[in-house]
């Protein structure tokens, strides 16, 4: 089964939308600004070009920059 991630402009809209839900009996889960960082970060992981590879050297040379 697909998800979907809605983001209401303002409070009014979330009530309307959460109120719509329940009276259709579709389930919903309420996400934390913090599991939305990370499902953004899962997303650019996922897009992220692995075909390239950087030596141990020049990431050591960049986390001491």
């Amino acid at each position: 089964m697909k998800s979907l991630i809605v983001t209401p402009k303002n409070e009014t809209e979330f009530k309307f939308l959460t109120d719509l839900f329940k009276k259709l009996g579709i389930n919903s889960y309420i996400l934390t600004p913090e599991e939305l960082e990370d499902i953004g970060l899962y997303k650019l992981m996922q897009d992220a070009d692995r075909t390239k590879k950087v030596s141990r050297e020049e990431i050591m040379k960049k986390l001491s920059s």
